[in-house]
């Protein structure tokens, strides 16, 4: 067994009793996750859960989290998307040193999900140009879980795009 660090976003309904939130979730199986009830119809599960995989962890959240509260919808799986500030923090760099290497590896560098003002990167991306460009040592969990929430954030909006498109 492992131990997979990952954060679950959603939307409730509006009408949502959030005293009760936290309850359900905890006799549903997270009581593993810390509840974060701060904007309006909106609820963020910090969880710490052990499982013989990330998808297996982030699975299981999920349905407990779909058990207790029916009505919920998925926003985001993190961590998957990363900014320069998010990079620099994780590898203890400043932020100048991360926009240096990024434009002395613009070749290789993985390209941003969004770029403009702030660029964003999937942490799964950058995790892997960090283990073979720059030879750090990554944390197998950590990887494990970019990986399963960037195809679980992926496969979301793919399906949000085809509802709509």
């Amino acid at each position: 067994m492992n131990t997979y660090d990952f954060v679950l976003k959603l939307a409730l309904p509006s009408d949502q009793d959030l005293s009760v939130v936290e309850n359900r979730l905890f006799d549903a199986g997270c009581d593993d996750a810390l509840v974060g009830l701060g904007q309006k119809g909106r609820v963020g599960l910090s969880f710490t859960r052990e499982a013989e995989s990330a998808e297996v962890a982030l699975h299981s959240a999920l349905q407990d989290v779909k058990k207790a509260l029916p009505s919920a919808r998925l926003i985001e799986v993190g961590p998957d998307l990363v900014g320069v500030t998010d990079i620099a923090e994780l590898f203890s760099f400043s932020r100048q040193n991360v926009r240096k290497l990024l434009q002395t590896h613009l070749d290789t560098f993985p390209l941003p999900v969004h770029e403009g003002r702030s660029a964003i990167w999937h942490l799964v991306d950058v995790l892997g140009w960090f283990e073979r460009h720059q030879h750090k040592l990554i944390d197998k969990a950590l990887y494990e879980v970019a990986a399963v929430n960037c195809r679980t954030n992926v496969t979301r909006e793919h399906e949000r795009l085809q509802a709509v498109c």
